[in-house]
């Protein structure tokens, strides 16, 4: 199958579940077959949590969920070692993390020392303890949830955490013809559900994905693609309003991004518009306002905004 087919097939077992969010589903598969991660924002009951479930079970892939709390421990994701009698031997038992998918629910409400036993796990794919790297099961994507609203609390991710995301995805309320639809399919099962009650069939297997990421990194991408993004990344640097623009990282991933999408478009090669539709969930949570700005009021998406209608689109 090639990746579009693919591509095709998981949202269709998607749209079982999920209505109404399909830019948060595209950016969601784009990551996943671009070896990147997630951040999804949205007030409760805006189905983040089960976009992933279902995600998961459409792709045959194993799945973990972390529900995030300030007394949780970093050994709590990665693992620890128990003492064996039989041996006099300590062994290593590994954590939520050693799955294909694992949610972080409510990531901000974990400590700073819990949020950073992330960081080797989503950019060295391993868990080192006690010396000992353990590498963790291929694919491997971590979804992290957070909630714009409540703050208390909550502990503010850092910068550099932020930014071993590939995608902050916005998940807002449906239009009223998606929630009505919510409500008509789903009122006799209410907060019972799930991908499994609502027959929701792995139509993808994890080797695939991985298949399908070489064929990704292969996407042609011509010298105006890349000039474009660079002088993108550039700008945010520049920007006025902007204290902190997009690192070179940022670019790599808006440009790898934007190969997933040329891909489900069933193209093998890159257009500046790919690379608009991932600018924003690539930029937003990497990009820190200025003092000023912030006092004004300003808004990260429209700064941004500002930032692509100023650049010229290579034809």
């Amino acid at each position: 199958m090639s990746i579009a087919e693919l591509y095709t097939a998981i949202q269709k077992e998607i749209r079982r579940v999920i209505f109404g969010q399909e830019q948060a589903v595209d950016l969601a598969l784009a990551a996943l077959f671009s070896s990147g991660h997630v951040l999804v924002e949205g007030v409760p009951g805006t189905a983040k949590t089960l976009l992933v479930r279902t995600i998961a079970a459409a792709l045959n892939m194993q799945y973990r969920r972390v529900q995030m709390t300030p007394d949780l421990l970093p050994n709590d994701i990665t693992g620890s070692s128990i003492y064996r009698e039989d041996t006099h031997t300590f062994e290593f038992r590994k954590g939520p993390a050693f799955t294909n998918l694992l949610l972080a629910d409510e990531l901000n409400r974990a400590s700073a020392r819990t949020q950073s036993a992330l960081l080797e796990a989503m950019q060295e794919l391993t868990v080192t303890y006690d010396g000992v790297a353990h590498v963790l099961p291929q694919p491997f994507i971590v979804f992290a949830t957070q909630n714009p609203v409540e703050q208390e609390g909550t502990y503010p991710l850092p910068l550099a955490q932020l930014d071993r995301f590939m995608f902050k995805v916005l998940m807002g309320y449906p239009e009223p013809k998606d929630e009505e639809r919510v409500l008509k399919e789903h009122h006799a099962t209410g907060t019972l559900a799930t991908p499994a009650t609502l027959s929701v069939q792995a139509v993808v297997e994890p080797a695939q994905v991985l298949e399908a990421r070489q064929t990704i990194r292969e996407t042609f991408v011509r010298d105006e693609v890349i000039g474009y993004v660079r002088r993108l990344t550039q700008a945010t640097r520049e920007h006025d309003s902007l204290a902190v623009g997009a690192s070179p990282r940022a670019g790599l991933l808006l440009l790898l991004a934007a190969k997933s999408l040329a891909r489900f478009a069933g193209r093998d090669f890159v257009t500046p518009d790919d690379v608009k539709t991932a600018f924003f969930p690539a930029m937003r949570h990497r990009v820190v306002l200025s003092a000023s700005a912030q006092l004004e009021g300003a808004a990260t998406d429209d700064i941004l905004s500002s930032v692509l209608d100023a650049i010229e689109v290579p034809r």
